[in-house]
């Protein structure tokens, strides 16, 4: 039993690195793969063993994708708003100091999943009770305040309304085409293929990068307690709030402690690191306690266990520890190397052969239908680049379907 439950961690960590690094190859999709072969694994291996994977495998998840979404602008749902620092620093030869960043932030929301574990096993079962009627209330009103508050001017304030509901409408259409994989082309071209393509028509160039002393990295006490801070206010709604991903616990999170567009580019990389590792843990805490799920990782243990147990929860915490620290230092091994190369190749060559490979798993995972709606979310992903829109509003691509359903 040690043994499968060894094995599955180094595997879990393992594939975690995969879908981590690879943009397009999402731990949903290792999921749904790993379910379709359910009933031939528990015939040599217990549920226990399958559940440790899937953890293993999301928490090094959130370690690692930060790594393609700074160094190839190419996230995904979760490394969103990453995109603007992070690329920012890329191109001042700074990547891999942003990278450690974004780790030092999941090392710290580690910590913060163990202090939130209380509120969620005692406080949330009654409170969520009250609110789950006015779900899409809350919802409707985040989505406001983040489409109203976060442009300066009331000509953005339009656009970014109009990007929303063209978002919203394509989620709709997506989630309603019986695809299997409906958010894999959909957010793959919202925020993977259009930050590439601009990058190909930009023909950026990449500097050599400088790779700093991790020992030379960090913030100051104040704005690690500040960002901690943030993260511990913003993560929790995303646990209970269906359609609110990490990048919109991140602008709540720094709008909590200050102004959004004047926090320091460091503490807001910390604080997506942070939120990141603390959304994905807490999902499987949320599964524990109101049987809720909020991630694919989640849901794929659901469908493993219907109902966890709490020698279940203590084998999924104890595994989110391990694997965390783990994910750090190899987080740090590799993008360190990467550093040292990506100014010797062709961003452009780069970007093209990440387009291509987006696109040719989209069409194998999605089929034709899928490719469609790849091209059509890409071109609103452009789009939204081009007038200069904050891209966290194509998330209404999620916010929107789901507000529907609360509400009808």
């Amino acid at each position: 039993m040690i043994l499968y439950i060894i094995l599955a961690l180094i595997l879990g960590i393992l594939a975690g690195t995969i879908t981590g690094l690879f943009p397009g190859i999402h731990i949903n999709l290792i999921a749904i793969l790993l379910l379709s072969i359910s009933s031939t694994l528990l015939n040599i291996t217990s549920p226990l063993t399958l559940i440790i994977f899937i953890t293993a495998m999301a928490i090094t998840h959130t370690f690692l994708d930060f790594i393609p979404s700074i160094f190839l602008g190419a996230p995904d749902e979760d490394s969103i708003l990453s995109i603007l620092p992070g690329h920012k620093l890329l191109l001042m030869g700074r990547a891999y100091y942003a990278v450690i960043l974004t780790l030092y932030g999941s090392l710290a929301g580690l910590l913060i999943i163990f202090l939130l574990l209380p509120i969620f096993i005692f406080i949330l079962p009654p409170f969520y009770q009250y609110i789950q009627n006015i779900i899409w209330l809350i919802l409707l009103i985040a989505s406001g305040y983040l489409i109203f508050f976060t442009e300066k001017e009331w000509k953005f304030k339009l656009w970014a309304l109009i990007i929303f509901l063209l978002a919203g409408f394509l989620g709709i259409a997506s989630l309603n085409l019986n695809l299997k994989e409906p958010l894999l082309p959909l957010l793959t071209g919202l925020f993977g293929a259009s930050n590439l393509l601009i990058s190909i028509k930009n023909k950026v160039k990449i500097p050599k990068q400088k790779i700093t002393s991790i020992r030379n990295i960090g913030l100051n006490k104040k704005s690690i307690a500040k960002a901690s801070f943030a993260s511990m206010i913003a993560s929790p709604l995303t646990a209970f709030l269906p359609g609110l991903g990490a990048a919109q616990a991140a602008v709540i999170g720094s709008e909590v402690v200050g102004d959004y567009k004047k926090i320091e580019q460091k503490e807001f990389l910390f604080l997506l690191g942070a939120i990141n590792t603390i959304v994905m843990g807490l999902s499987f805490i949320t599964l524990y306690s109101i049987q809720k799920t909020r991630t694919g990782a989640a849901v794929a243990i659901s469908k493993l266990i219907p109902e966890l147990s709490t020698t279940n929860l203590i084998y999924i915490l104890a595994t989110i520890f391990i694997a965390g620290i783990i994910s750090f230092f190899l987080a740090i091994l590799i993008s360190k190397q990467i550093a040292k190369h990506i100014h010797k190749f062709d961003y452009s060559k780069i970007s093209i052969i990440i387009v291509a490979i987006l696109t040719i798993i989209t069409l194998i995972f999605t089929g034709f239908l899928g490719l469609l709606v790849f091209l059509t979310a890409t071109s609103l992903g452009i789009a939204t680049i081009l007038l200069g829109i904050r891209r966290m509003h194509l998330m209404g691509a999620l916010l929107v379907p789901t507000i529907l359903f609360y509400l009808i």
